[in-house]
């Protein structure tokens, strides 16, 4: 072998191993203008207690399951991309997003890959890498919903989600670089946003609007992580500049009605930006990628904006459980037609409540990222909100059915409105808009990655329960914790050092926004420091092996009320205990009951009671309340003296309601104040 082709192999060789490093699912490793950094994939593993459990069935139920669905001939992603490269006959089946879902759910197979380590993973995605490495285009383009219909072009309409399916395919190749080291994945990625470079950074006219479900933001901001490629970060931003860029008057045949200003986050600019608008899952995407290029420019306007709409989501426009996107159909406070998506402030429908499960995961997710580029721990609450409450509901306990819409009451018949308009009376063994399982399987396949962050000087514990960290801080020195717990149930943490440098350096417990009274202890011996809720509490010390951090919260049951302005939950209250959002389910009241009829003394005497066996082994609240017997089916009628019945019944968390059949529910009841 000649010199220049020993120096060319070392070189080569050398970038992969730089590229197959093993960082955090947004692997701001090396991003100067954050607080808190990823730790890397795998480091954090769920050990024991609820994550653990959900992360088992993730990886022996949900994943095989789905990959069943979306491999076969019901989900037909896969049969796509063989149709694509010449391995099969056929047509192209499913929505226009279909690839992108694919991308995600192979996404979640390789987080379970860096936990196990399991061979037979490793070959599976090989071999599916090669399957779309052929149905790829020779320029780079890769979407099989055009490359299968020959009366389509690509980019000549945005309704076509090509971006969507790009985002998700580079995010998927980073992640799987950074997991196995491989470049096999990368390199299709590469050769995708290349093209994308090619075509969109010259800012042609006739693409100057385009964009609509823009997770390539997302994915070009970790390819540029991943590759030290510049050029990927400055299309990223590219995409940001776009919108609000267009005179929103010149109509275009090519965008259809429903897909034209608030709708898709253009008719102001994103740095101008006050309120959050539109599909509310094309707006988190938006926002988490726009997070993201600020974690890399440090541009401030931008971050500031993203505060503002972030207020906006949260304080304005989210319900108790964490969900947003109020609405399946309706207008923006700008009067534009949206679709699944965010409607004015504090207009918060309960039965009508779309809250599509992407779009609260995509909460967390923008709100991970926040908790990045500010180290507060009010985003970590938000995330860990979603994770509990909207984003387990959209799934079975058993790990194989699932729910597109995630109400807060269903009244009715238990019925529940899906993508499509139909009405479902239980979760679907399979949704044609199958966009929401594979995300949701991939955040709890991820989970880990966001129950800690790296400060400048130690670690944030970000998420609690049972698990076992083995990272290095940032100043390259080893740290390993275990946490034993019994979380959410119990609100007692024991967090072990079993490794640690010699020098002080921190370790700071978030407090929850509910944790009001909660103690800290080390080594058996109370903390002398101030510990208020909302908050990370610090502690600054030489760590040795063997301390014990002992964090005790006050797992109290609160009734939580509305602002005045949400005016469908006026003199009602919903019940939370630690970070769960607990429902009242028909299955527990008098038989013929309705949802509807049933309410709450404020003199309830409120009892938890943890039951291993129930529902996958969940707590439960127990407790008197009040059955309205003289109920109407008239619109409007004189006012009597209600007649009541009283009953004992149980609340159970809302992710585990419809997991006993057909049920009417509700988050919200009526409030009866005793003077």
């Amino acid at each position: 072998m000649s010199f220049k082709r020993i120096l060319t192999f070392t070189i080569i060789l050398s970038a992969q191993v730089v590229l197959g490093q093993n960082h955090g699912v947004v692997n701001t490793t090396n991003s100067t203008n954050v607080s808190l950094r990823s730790v890397d994939i795998g480091d954090c593993k769920w050990t024991e207690g609820f994550w653990a459990d959900k992360f088992k069935i993730a990886e022996e139920v949900m994943i095989p399951h789905m990959g069943t669905i979306l491999k076969g001939d019901v989900g037909h992603a896969l049969n796509n991309f063989k149709i694509a490269a010449g391995l099969k006959e056929g047509k192209h089946k499913g929505m226009h997003w279909h690839d992108g879902d694919f991308y995600k759910w192979m996404e979640s197979v390789m987080y379970i890959y860096a936990v196990n380590k399991n061979p037979k993973i490793d070959k599976e995605l090989d071999e599916l890498i090669s399957i779309i490495g052929k149905a790829q285009e020779p320029n780079g383009y890769l979407s099989t919903q055009i490359t299968l219909n020959k009366d389509r072009k690509p980019f000549e309409s945005r309704r076509f989600h090509e971006l969507y399916n790009s985002g998700h395919l580079i995010t998927s190749a980073c992640i799987h670089n950074r997991i196995t080291g491989k470049t096999n994945f990368l390199d299709i990625a590469i050769k995708n946003a290349n093209y994308l470079y090619n075509l969109f950074s010259p800012q042609p006219k006739e693409l100057a609007r385009f964009g609509f479900n823009q997770t390539q933001i997302m994915g070009l901001v970790e390819l540029y992580r991943t590759t030290k490629d510049k050029k990927y970060l400055e299309l990223a931003e590219l995409f940001i500049n776009m919108r609000g860029k267009s005179n929103m008057r010149e109509y275009n045949p090519n965008i259809p009605a429903t897909h034209l200003g608030d709708m898709v986050q253009e008719r102001v600019p994103l740095r101008e930006e006050t309120e959050a608008v539109g599909h509310a899952v094309l707006a988190l995407y938006f926002y988490a990628g726009a997070a993201d290029v600020a974690a890399e420019t440090g541009e401030q306007e931008l971050v500031d904006a993203l505060d503002r709409l972030w207020d906006n989501v949260t304080e304005k426009k989210m319900y108790v459980t964490g969900a947003v996107g109020q609405t399946h159909h309706g207008a923006s406070s700008r009067k534009d037609m949206i679709h699944e998506g965010f409607i004015n402030e504090y207009m918060m429908p309960n039965s009508t409540a779309y809250n599509e499960t992407c779009a609260n995961i995509c909460n967390a997710m923008f709100s991970y990222r926040m908790l990045g580029l500010k180290g507060e721990s009010k985003y970590a609450d938000i995330m860990e909100l979603v994770l509990y409450n909207s984003a387990l509901s959209g799934i079975s306990i058993e790990g194989k059915d699932y729910f597109y819409a995630n109400p807060l009451r269903v009244n009715i018949n238990g019925r529940v409105t899906e993508n499509n308009g139909t009405e479902t009376e239980e979760r679907l063994p399979y949704i044609p808009c199958f966009c929401c399982p594979p995300n949701l399987v991939r955040t709890i396949a991820k989970s880990p990655n966001w129950a800690y962050s790296l400060s400048k000087n130690g670690v944030t514990v970000n998420l609690y329960g049972g698990n076992e960290l083995k990272t290095h801080l940032t100043d390259g020195s080893e740290l390993q914790l275990t946490q034993q717990t019994n979380y959410p149930w119990e609100g007692k943490v024991n967090i072990t050092v079993k490794k640690a440098k010699k020098e002080v350096f921190d370790i700071a417990l978030r407090i929850p926004n509910w944790a009001e009274n909660s103690s800290l202890k080390i080594n058996g011996k109370k903390v002398n420091t101030t510990i208020l809720t909302g908050n990370y509490v610090n502690l600054n010390r030489k760590w040795k092996k063997g301390d014990v951090i002992t964090l005790d919260m006050p797992m109290n049951i609160n009734f939580v009320q509305g602002h005045d302005r949400i005016e469908e939950v006026r003199n009602q209250v919903a019940i939370k205990r630690g970070p769960v959002v607990y429902c009242l389910e028909s299955k527990d009241l008098p038989k013929e009951t309705k949802i509807l009829q049933a309410y709450l003394p404020s003199t309830s005497n409120l009892k938890e009671e943890y039951k291993a066996n129930f529902l996958g082994g969940i707590t439960t609240i127990s407790s008197d309340i009040l059955i309205r017997k003289d109920s109407s089916n008239k619109m409007y009628r004189s006012v009597i003296k209600p007649e009541w019945e009283k009953t004992k019944t149980q609340f159970v968390p809302y992710f585990v309601w419809n997991n006993r059949g057909k049920s009417e529910m509700s988050v919200w009841l009526p409030i009866l104040w005793n003077e």
